[in-house]
């Protein structure tokens, strides 16, 4: 059985607008789905992925009818979402032991550590703070 996967907003985001790293993360989630790989996310991502399409709006990226078909088909993603009160803790924890400058990261590297799960994101700046500290941390718009 294969371990789950868990994804960022960075991702999802890239899933839904078009970016220069659009193509890769659309092909990294036809493989994750081929595979019948489970993927998880803290149930921060929806918020997040919600004020990401809103900036897009703000900025003139995207038109409101855009953002919302966009939030529709991200909510209809097949992500399980897992929030308990020990994943605020732990990824409070992890923050402090890592250097985060938030906790938003930090849910989603300590729901993927509890689950044994490799972490993937599009945020590079992230990838190289962990570095080989977190060798299941993956980043979704880089060649393998």
């Amino acid at each position: 059985m294969n371990s789950p996967l868990c994804v960022d907003a960075s991702v999802v985001v890239r899933l839904l607008v078009d970016t220069p790293e659009s193509a890769r993360v659309h092909g990294l989630w036809e493989a994750w789905q081929a595979a019948d790989r489970t993927l998880v996310a803290p149930t921060l991502l929806y918020y997040e992925v919600a004020n990401a399409l809103y900036r897009y709006e703000k900025a003139g990226e995207l038109l409101g009818e855009e953002v919302q078909q966009a939030l529709d088909t991200a909510l209809a993603l097949p992500v399980q979402r897992i929030g308990d009160n020990a994943l605020h803790v732990e990824a409070a924890l992890l923050a402090r032991r890592i250097g985060l400058p938030a906790t938003y990261d930090a849910h989603y590297l300590a729901l993927a550590e509890r689950l044994g799960a490799e972490f993937w994101t599009a945020d590079r700046k992230l990838v190289r703070h962990l570095g080989a500290a977190f060798p299941w941390v993956r980043c979704a718009v880089d060649n393998p």
